[in-house]
């Protein structure tokens, strides 16, 4: 086995990337929400090859048994791809495959220090390799800044500059396998440019605070949620692979809470919110959250055969 390889748990449903392997027989895999959990090698089967077989002959096998989740790439936009030199070693690659060249900048960063690593004009359906990895240093890769500004070379629309942070998971890491446009090898493929919209919940409580004001009905003021809230971090942002286990249980949380609050003020009598099993993080927040609310009846878990005690159920009064 080595980092990279999909395993499934011998005693559970769990399955992950292996991303620490210690010689005493010990690794750590990084189930699908994103959290990591120490296990032995005789606790866990393969299930899916490791790099090098994808990449061996030159060409990709796709198992079966594992499903892409990453988001669809478009045929314009900005791409970072890691293409495989070797069973270890990757070239990092920034492609430019929109119809304008671009001013940009990569840098590591390291807290608040940051290193560049190259930096120029990217012309238009061109790309460049700014820097080498090697997989089993995954753990260690800092994250990476890419600051890109569009170059105008006549008058036309001005459109924004714009930066995106990268750390990877490794859950999501080893599940975009693609071919680099440009390039047309196979390797691990991002679109960077693309952007979500995240939610806000500063905005929305507020939003609450000014409909409690003008009408003594909130039900008439806000739309009710669905009965039952899919918390999964895949079917909250596409983009979940730049995102650190923080902001993903930060985002899981504030829909949440937002989701809670509409189905308050709307009126109705229960909610159930999908957080999986894991490790218990999110559904330990939850439960903590819920426990300080004084307008909540109870809250439990749903029922196995619905969602395997990976939902919580909340009776509000």
């Amino acid at each position: 086995m080595n980092i990279g390889d999909r395993v499934r748990l011998l005693r559970g449903n769990e399955e992950g990337v292996i991303t620490k392997i210690s010689s005493a027989g010990r690794m750590e895999i990084e189930i699908e929400d994103g959290f990591r959990i120490p296990v032995l090698k005789n606790e866990v089967v393969l299930i899916s090859a490791a790099e090098r077989q994808y990449f061996g002959d030159g060409k990709v096998v796709e198992k079966p048994t594992i499903e892409n989740k990453t988001s669809p790439i478009t045929k314009e936009g900005i791409f970072l791809s890691y293409v495989p030199l070797n069973d270890k070693d990757h070239s990092l690659y920034v492609i430019n495959l929109s119809e304008k060249d671009q001013l940009y900048m990569v840098s590591e960063i390291f807290g608040t220090n940051s290193r560049t690593l190259a930096s120029g004009v990217l012309s238009r359906h061109s790309y460049e390799k700014f820097d080498q990895k090697s997989i089993k240093d995954f753990e260690q890769w800092p994250s990476l800044l890419f600051q890109m500004i569009p170059i105008n070379k006549r008058a036309e629309k001005t459109l924004p500059p714009f930066e995106r942070k990268i750390k990877f998971k490794a859950s999501a890491f080893f599940k975009s396998r693609g071919k680099a446009p440009l390039l047309e090898k196979e390797g691990y493929l991002f679109q960077i440019d693309q952007h979500s919209q995240d939610l806000d919940i500063k905005q929305l409580n507020q939003t609450l605070n000014e409909g409690n004001k003008i009408s003594n009905d909130p039900k008439s003021l806000f739309h009710r949620p669905a009965k039952e809230i899919d918390l999964h971090i895949e079917k909250l942002n596409t983009d979940h692979q730049f995102m650190s286990n923080t902001e993903m249980l930060k985002l899981q949380m504030e829909t949440f809470e937002k989701n809670l609050n509409y189905a308050i003020a709307s009126g109705m009598d229960e909610i159930s919110f999908i957080h999986g099993i894991g490790n218990g993080v999110l559904k330990n927040e939850i439960h903590k959250y819920l426990s300080q609310l004084e307008n909540i009846k109870y809250f439990q878990d749903t029922q196995k055969s619905r969602f395997g005690y990976g939902a919580t159920l909340v009776r509000i009064n």
